[in-house]
């Protein structure tokens, strides 16, 4: 289950989202000069993910209390990076998008973007993804929400 779930993450996450914002939305900030802190950080966030990703993908089977407690360090890390990363693109780099690229820019954009899902992962694409994912959760436990609703 783990290594299907490093899997997702570096086919999913690491070869398709990162690396279209890496070929085609990063440039574009840093060439209008906008937000190139930001930028700069996510890319080194890519890199120590990918690297962490292997990591995990390398550990995950296994057996010693040190490489589980190595396994479990990385996916801790992991989690900590991408949860302001996520939150940040989503909040910030995301929106502004709008501000350095036409309407139409924008729209061909996605259009490109969902071009190459298509390629690289069937006609399903990102839903065929969320599928896997929601399989997943299935399988941990953590597929229904309302466990974690307070009481």
């Amino acid at each position: 289950m783990l290594t299907e779930a490093a899997g997702i993450i570096r086919n999913f996450i690491e070869n398709y989202h990162e690396k279209l914002e890496e070929d085609y939305l990063f440039p574009r900030f840093e060439k209008a000069r906008k937000l190139t802190e930001l930028v700069a950080v996510l890319r080194q966030q890519h890199q120590a993910g990918r690297q962490i990703t292997a990591q995990i993908l390398q550990l995950a089977a296994a057996k010693g209390a040190a490489d589980r407690q190595k396994l479990e360090a990385a996916i801790v890390a992991l989690i900590r990076m991408y949860r302001p990363h996520e939150a940040r693109e989503d909040t910030v780099l995301f929106p502004a998008l709008h501000w350095i690229v036409s309407p139409h820019e924008f729209d061909a954009l996605g259009d490109d973007f969902e071009k190459k899902e298509h390629e690289l992962f069937g006609k399903e694409g990102f839903e065929g993804m969320v599928v896997k994912v929601g399989d997943l959760e299935k399988q941990l436990g953590i597929f229904d929400l309302a466990k974690f609703t307070p009481k």
